[in-house]
């Protein structure tokens, strides 16, 4: 007769240490957006300053300043989003719930993969910056000055925070493919026993 396995009495180190990080990424997703969001303004104002002195006229700076400011919202918008859903697979992996477990791992990829391209990209920017020729020079030169608006911190943050992304989810994949977490997410609860039927109640003796 074989019998149900019995759920280990604690979590494994390797799943909480799993949820913890990505509790911490959460909070840096958020603070990174929030970040963003409040450098936005002091960042428009150095461009539009800077840019007064070109040859730019009054539509062109409107619309890269647009650009700008859509370029910050939407990503932060979608950044508090993730770090929604890092909490949820957070609570779930705590909650022992391999479908939990199968969804950070599927995150974990996209994540390392986004994380990448956003490094290469900042970097790419800083080593070959955009060049364009002919009338579009103004323009061009309009783009260089979006960069150097922002502050000088804001690159080597946001690189470091690349890197810390990907070593995060890293990190969070490879806890999760330990043995000890494995036999966390596969256990199984014993079924409760059946109830049987209530006792027959003895017959009420005549009057």
């Amino acid at each position: 007769m074989s019998y149900p396995e019995r759920a280990p009495a604690r979590r494994p180190a390797a799943v909480g240490l799993a949820a913890a990080v990505l509790l911490l990424m959460a909070v840096g997703a958020v603070a990174a957006a929030v970040a963003g969001l409040l450098v936005l303004g002091g960042t428009v104002d150095r461009f539009r300053a800077a840019a007064a002195g070109t040859a730019a006229g009054p539509e062109e700076i409107d619309g890269l300043v647009t650009l700008l400011r859509a370029g910050t919202v939407a990503p932060a918008a979608v950044t508090v989003l993730v770090g929604v859903v890092l909490v949820g697979l957070a609570l779930g992996l705590l909650a022992g719930r391999a479908g939990a477990r199968a969804a950070t791992w599927v995150v974990s990829g996209l994540g390392l993969v986004f994380g990448c391209c956003g490094l290469a990209t900042l970097v790419g920017q800083r080593a070959a910056p955009l060049r364009l020729s002919g009338a579009d020079r103004t323009t061009a030169e309009l783009l260089g000055l979006v960069g150097d608006a922002y502050p000088s911190w804001w690159i080597p943050v946001n690189a470091a925070l690349s890197v810390g992304q990907a070593l995060g989810y890293l990190v969070v994949a490879a806890l999760l493919a330990l043995p000890a977490a494995n036999a966390w997410f596969r256990r199984r609860v014993p079924a409760p026993a059946p109830v049987g039927p209530p006792p027959a109640m003895p017959p009420y003796p005549p009057r």
